[in-house]
Parts: structure tokens; sequence; C-alpha cells
């Protein structure tokens, strides 16, 4: 079910990281940020140091309330990891995993203050990653029989992107790119203000040799002129599976074709059975529930 390297039992936080294609370093920063938001830079939880002593110390239960798809725990494992005392984290289910409701994920082991203060940061990223990567399962899933994958956007959550698009990658889809700066992408805008998609696309080969450069289309004929100007990758924006048939049939055999533009459960399939080798889905970011998981005390 994982889309990434099996780690062993024993193998560190920061191997568990790299087996999700996470950069460690980054973890940690945006980890400290997303604490210092909860808890100020003085980190104070003045509820729980109120009533739990300095020397209180509890084992606690990370446990799903759903079933769904397990992404995200070694970033669970990096909030309380950044907390004071000695806090041992166990995992007990697999990363990239479906897991059910009732389902223990993990135990965490440490003074109680650090548990409570980091407990609600890392449930926010726990049930936010692993809600992006259950919602993009279910894409997978009702594509299975087709060759076509479903890719996400760069309409995430700031401060959230590295995360929502690894939980992408995990529920069994794949990234598009990660910024503005890795891949061009001409759209409409940039059309408009070359002059034509062929003007557009002469542009940015001439400053950015190199690149990757993807074409939105709109029609057919946007598709040819495209293809005549060198791209090798279009995004077939808003087009309906009868539309997108006849590019597929046309130019399919010389670029790499993505479809976009509400794309549902519903509708995926009338997608993929045109051909096309890309869906992309915006709502895999920018609308995907959390996945409902909780901590509580053991005994």
């Amino acid at each position: 079910m994982s889309r990434f390297a099996e780690v062993p039992g024993g193998a560190g936080l920061d191997e568990r990281l790299l087996a999700c294609r996470l950069d460690p370093e980054d973890v940690y920063v945006a980890v400290q940020d997303y604490l210092d938001e909860d808890l100020s830079h003085a980190r104070r939880d003045l509820t729980s140091e109120s009533i739990f002593g300095p020397g209180h110390t509890s084992t606690v239960a990370v446990t799903a309330r759903a079933d769904g798809l397990l992404a995200g725990l070694p970033v669970a494992h990096a909030v309380f990891h950044a907390m004071p005392g000695d806090v041992t984290f166990e995992y007990l289910a697999k990363e990239g995993s479906r897991i059910r409701a009732g389902q223990v994920l993990a135990r965490v082991t440490g003074p109680t203050r650090s548990l409570l203060a980091a407990e609600r940061t890392a449930l926010n990223l726990l049930c936010r990653i692993s809600g992006v990567a259950t919602h993009t399962r279910r894409f997978a899933d009702v594509l299975a029989d087709w060759h076509t994958t479903v890719l996400d956007t760069r309409k995430t959550t700031p401060g959230l992107r590295a995360f929502e698009k690894y939980a992408v990658r995990a529920g069994g889809g794949d990234n598009k790119r990660m910024g503005l700066y890795d891949v061009a992408m001409i759209k409409d805008n940039h059309k408009e203000a070359a002059g034509s998609i062929s003007e557009a696309f002469a542009a940015v080969r001439s400053a950015e040799p190199d690149v990757d450069i993807q074409v939105e289309v709109e029609t057919l004929e946007e598709a040819l002129e495209a293809v005549a100007a060198g791209a090798v990758f279009l995004l077939c924006d808003n087009m309906s599976p009868k539309e997108l048939a006849e590019v597929v049939e046309t130019v399919g055999e010389r670029a790499e074709l993505e479809a976009t533009g509400t794309i549902t459960l519903d509708t995926a399939v009338d997608y993929a059975a045109t051909g096309v080798d890309y869906i992309s889905v915006g709502a895999l970011t920018h609308s995907s529930p959390i996945l409902d998981i909780g901590l509580d005390f053991e005994e």
C-alpha cells in the first residue's frame, strides 16, 4: 500500500522521514514554528503546568477514530520529539496502510506536560495528512483499472505544502510540481501577454532552455499549436470527456496529457476512459476532510 521504501522497526526518526521523501531538517524547522503557534516561544501550556508536576510521566495511545489511510506518523513523532524530556514514540501501524476505527497507531511515553503540550499540534498534522491521503486513495482505487494517474495541484495550505504533497503520494497519487520554481507552465495570462501559445513557449524556452514546459490548452486547436511549438506535456483544462478524447486521439502520441477542471470521484473514470495520462484534482489538498485520530491516556 505504501509508495515508500520500507524502514525497519527500529529505524530512527530521520530514516522514517527520508523514507517519506521528507527532508528531516525542513520538518524539524516547520514543527518548531507550529509549536510556537500553539505554545508561544516560551512553550507554555498553562493548564497542564497547573495540574501536573514536572516529574509526572504518562503513556498515551494515538488511536484512529475512523477508517482511512494512515500517513504522517513520522511527522507526529517529530512533534513529540521536539518537546523537552525523555519522550519515546512506539510505532504500532505501518505508514501508508489502511487503518480501522479503534486501531492504536502509536504509543508515546514521557513527561505528561510535554505529551499534552504536543498533542494538538501532532494530531492536527496527522489528521490533515491522513485525510489528504485517504481522499487520494479513493481516486487511486477508482483509477486502478486504468493507466491514468491522479495528480495534485498548487492549491495547498500555506506552510503545509510538503506535507500535503507527501500525503498525495502516500495515497497513491503523484505530485505535478512543487512550486513555480521547478516546472514552467504556460497558462491563460501568459498566452494573452505573449500574444499566443507559440510566442509564450518560445519566450520560456529562450529564457530557460533546460526547464520542463507544460502548456494549458482549452481546445483541440490550442493543443495542436502547443505541440507544433514543441510542447510535450499539455494540461487540458475544462474539457468534456468527448473533447478530451479527440485531443488524446490527435496528439496523444506526441505529448503527455493531463485533464483538469472540477473532476470528481463520480467523473474520474469518464476521463480515464479517454486514454488521458493524468487527471489533476485540486480538491485533494484544498478540500479533503481530516481523518479523525485522537490521543488518550493509557491506564
